[in-house]
């Protein structure tokens, strides 16, 4: 069995650079096990390791995959400019591992986010040959009318964009329609209903792939550990 040293498995954890973490574990601040540890060269096998740092308890994890219940008033950035950043909803060791949000939500859009720091895994999510689909709740300021479906249907033509864009949509009641898109475009919900002749007054997204926000049951800010095979689409 292939073991690593305990301020290394720190380290990856995010807990901070290789000699905080040799100082953090020297000062009696970890447990591995339950059992205190003040050998910083102490070896473990990584997988699966439990351990607590400060009394908070942490399970090894090799790359992160986190669902979080984006509430509005959060910019995705990771270096946020107008607003509180995403990350300030996580734990700090995972801003320290380079976890980064899977495309982005405006910062008034709510509902489900991705993060990870296994960059294969939020290129996969984020190209649009891979047509992973993302499912829409948007509130329309006018009301929704069997013309406007149709039209966000069969396609609408934005400005910057080389060919019409359009998505599947239901009709959930006067003011509010489902919309599943797989190109992911800046602003794209909101654009397509301007260009169809409405205008978007909240949106919330509620499903990447085949994971949905209310399997989850997070709260507003709330987050959870996911896989990523509860995200990617099945294949046909």
């Amino acid at each position: 069995m292939k073991t690593t040293s305990l301020d290394k498995i720190l380290q990856s954890q995010g807990f901070g650079t290789r000699r905080e973490c040799r100082e953090m574990i020297q000062a009696g601040f970890v447990c591995v096990g339950g059992e205190l540890v003040s050998r910083y060269d102490a070896g473990f096998d990584p997988e699966g390791l439990e351990f607590s740092v400060h009394g908070e308890p942490w399970t090894y994890r090799e790359k992160l995959y986190i669902a979080l219940n984006k509430p509005s008033g959060y910019e995705c950035s990771r270096k946020p400019s107008h607003h509180p950043g995403v990350m300030s909803l996580l734990p700090d060791p995972f801003l320290l591992r380079g976890v980064q949000a899977v495309g982005r939500l405006d910062h008034d859009t709510t509902g489900l986010l991705l993060l990870s720091d296994d960059g294969a895994f939020i290129h996969a999510l984020s190209s649009p040959k891979r047509h992973v689909p993302k499912l829409y709740v948007a509130t329309t300021a006018e009301p929704v009318t069997e013309a406007l479906i149709a039209q966000l249907q069969r396609g609408v033509k934005l400005h910057d964009e080389p060919a019409p864009l359009k998505a599947e949509v239901r009709q959930l009641d006067k003011h509010t329609l489902e919309m599943v898109l797989e190109q992911g475009k800046y602003h794209q919900v909101k654009r397509m209903l301007a260009a169809a002749g409405n205008h978007c007054t909240a949106l919330r997204r509620t499903a990447i792939g085949d994971l949905t926000l209310d399997s989850l049951g997070l709260a507003d800010g709330g987050w959870s550990y996911i896989e990523p095979a509860q995200v990617m689409p099945k294949p046909a």
